[in-house]
Formats: structure tokens, sequence, C-alpha cells
């Protein structure tokens, strides 16, 4: 169903089960596909590709031009995922060619009231993003992270999978999986054990993976060099060989420091 209030291009490839609710504006090179819904007054522009099942409620603004004064223009795309909620006054923007054309997202993530999606970021599944929180360009949220109301990230940081950004927390390096992070260019308070417990894990393994991550920044050493000579860099755990794996991963913002007071 399409309200008779809202301008769709004739262009627009709109699954019929959808339903595009009173005053939205899709735009010529947008795909819409199964029982998605627009409340009403949602905008979508550009080149943007919108799988099944979202909700996207009034004043979202999805697939309008990168806020970046390098932008000329180019074509670039924003793909959208499945089981997606983009709440109130929602904004997503497409991608550069600084950062390989396209911003995605991925499956089953809450995208609270006033929450920003900048140009380039590649958002996993299962992400919330909490009110008025903000992603830089070419931001990358791992599965599973929370990042919590009225913060914003650096562009390019890398968030772990599972971990925890308290609310109005600037974040300006990459944050490990399973980190819990609060405040303004701060150290990690801790690991998420909210966030461990709810993927399943006992206190005991729990303490194991803790004591090994105060093993991998005591800041006696680097942190290569406490992975080698603490033998971490083959351990068992996964979610160890999580961290480990993304600390090896190329990094344009450095790893955020572990409080291991």
């Amino acid at each position: 169903m399409i309200h008779p209030s809202s301008i769709i291009s004739e262009s627009a490839k709109i699954d019929k089960s959808s339903y595009i609710g009173p005053f939205c504006v899709i735009g010529d090179n947008v795909e819409i596909g199964k029982n998605n819904r627009l409340i009403s007054h949602v905008s979508i522009l550009g080149y943007t590709n919108i799988k099944n099942n979202n909700i996207f409620y009034p004043y979202s603004s999805i697939g309008s031009d990168p806020q970046d004064l390098k932008y000329k223009d180019e074509k670039s795309f924003l793909e959208i995922g499945s089981n997606n909620k983009f709440r109130e006054n929602v904004t997503v923007n497409p991608g550069t060619s600084g950062g390989g054309l396209k911003t995605i997202i991925k499956d089953n993530c809450l995208f609270m009231v006033g929450s920003h999606i900048a140009h380039d970021c590649k958002i996993s599944s299962n992400v919330i993003l909490a009110n008025n929180a903000t992603l830089a360009g070419h931001v990358e949220i791992h599965e599973n992270a929370i990042i919590g109301g009225n913060s914003a990230i650096h562009q390019f940081v890398r968030i772990g999978k599972f971990a925890m950004i308290g609310g109005m927390s600037g974040v300006e390096k990459d944050i490990i999986p399973y980190g819990l992070y609060t405040g303004i260019r701060e150290n990690l308070k801790s690991l998420n054990i909210v966030g461990l417990k709810r993927k399943g894990l006992k206190t005991d393994l729990i303490n194991k993976i803790k004591t090994l991550v105060n093993l991998i920044f005591d800041q006696k050493d680097t942190i290569v060099n406490n992975i080698k000579k603490n033998s971490i860099k083959d351990h068992k755990i996964s979610e160890i060989k999580e961290i480990i794996s993304f600390i090896n991963t190329n990094t344009k913002r450095g790893i955020t420091s572990f409080n291991n007071d």
C-alpha cells in the first residue's frame, strides 16, 4: 500500500508487500524489498537498497548526500539488510569515493531517535545505537555492540563485537571486542561483563578472559610483546582469539588502552 500523499519516483522499485505511509518521499534509484514499513514523513533517496521487514519511523532521512566536503556527487550506495528499526529523526548517508562508495547496515539493528550513521560506515548485525549517538565517517561497528546515548565515535574507529559504549562518551580509538568504555578520551573501564553473560559465558571463564586481557594490556610493555611473551597468541579461548585478531587487524586510529590498575 502506498498512501496517496507520498511522492514516489516512477523508477523506484518497491515490493507490493511494503507499506508507504503518508507524506513520504522516495527517490529515483531506491529499491525496497518485502514487508517494509514507512510509517510517515520518511525520506529515502540516492542509490539505496533496502531488503525486508524494516521499519522507518517519522522524519527518518535515509540515503541523502554525505556530509563530506570532498563529496563531488559521485555515484555511491547505501545497503540496508533486514529486520532493522530506524526511529524518529535517524539519518543515514551513503558512501564516498574515499571509502569504497558504500555504507552498509546488516540485520536486526535498532537505531534510536536522532542517531546518525555517516558515509562509508559498516554496521554489523544486532547493533544498537541509543538516542543521538553519532558515528563519523568510515566507522565500523561489529555485531552485538551497543553505543550509548549522546555518544560520538571518531572517523575510522572500529568498535568490536559485544562492546559497550556508555552514554555521553567520546571515542577516538578502536575498542576491543567485549570492551566497556565510558567517558571522553579515556581507557577501557573493564570488560562488558553483562554482554559476556548474555552470550552464555560462566563467571569462571569470564574471570579467565579478564586476566588474559590484563596481561595483553600490561603497561610495562607493548601490546604486541605482551601477546608474544605470555603465549597468548594461540590461546584456545575463542573470545581471546577474537580480541587478538581485532588487535592484529590494521587500525587507522590505534587501540584504546585497558585500565588494568
